[in-house]
């Protein structure tokens, strides 16, 4: 089933449905964030890496109409500070999503991330009735884990070697939450100061953990 593609306000932050138009002012936003993402960025082990942005915001755009994805713009007072992806959503017995996210440097500390995503969660809860969102990040990423926090994603642990991330196979935490643990919403919550100061909290072993690298046999 195609999936309508919302657009969806918390003051000055907006998310709004990706359009294949935008591709030449994305590619602008990211060449000039290059140094800031590219530690970041997913990257594919069995083929080069591309950069063509048009392509890249169809296939965005064709997983929406396969039900599976909602790719937004994430604007801040109009302009466009990045990109949030719901991804991998599955129906039925699971129902279930993950949230990518990335925000231009000159964005960052503005709190315009939390935002995106406590609207991206609220919207599949409650709009589209999925029961459980995932959001996977690595163990350097800071930013990126600020923005659990704030929100009080329950880590659910880590994930070795994970995601094919800048040129090699890197651990990531996980990060969850459930319909049933915040009928108030994501975003109501946060704005009331009630997100538990510990829901995010990665435990010391799995702290430890990644800071070693996973032995590969045959290396």
């Amino acid at each position: 089933m195609p999936l309508a593609i919302p657009t969806l306000h918390e003051g000055p932050v907006a998310l709004r449905p990706i359009r294949v138009r935008d591709a030449r002012a994305l590619e602008r936003v990211l060449l000039e964030n290059r140094a800031w993402l590219r530690a970041w960025e997913a990257t594919n082990p069995y083929a080069p890496m591309s950069f063509d942005t048009r392509a890249s915001i169809r296939n965005l755009l064709l997983n929406a109409r396969a039900g599976h994805g909602l790719p937004f713009i994430v604007e801040y007072d109009g302009q466009i500070a990045g990109q949030l992806n719901v991804s991998s959503i599955t129906w039925g017995s699971l129902s279930s999503a993950t949230i990518g996210y990335w925000a231009g440097k000159e964005f960052a500390g503005k709190s315009i991330t939390p935002a995106a995503v406590a609207l991206a969660t609220d919207y599949c809860f409650t709009e589209l009735g999925l029961h459980r969102m995932e959001i996977c990040i690595r163990p350097e990423n800071a930013p990126s884990l600020r923005v659990v926090e704030k929100l009080g994603f329950r880590y659910e642990g880590l994930r070795r070697r994970f995601i094919h991330i800048n040129g090699d196979w890197r651990d990531h935490f996980c990060f969850g939450l459930v319909a049933e643990e915040l009928p108030e919403g994501v975003l109501r919550r946060w704005r009331a100061g009630l997100v538990p100061e510990d829901a995010a909290m990665v435990s010391p072993a799995d702290l430890a953990a990644a800071a070693q690298p996973l032995p590969i046999i045959g290396r």
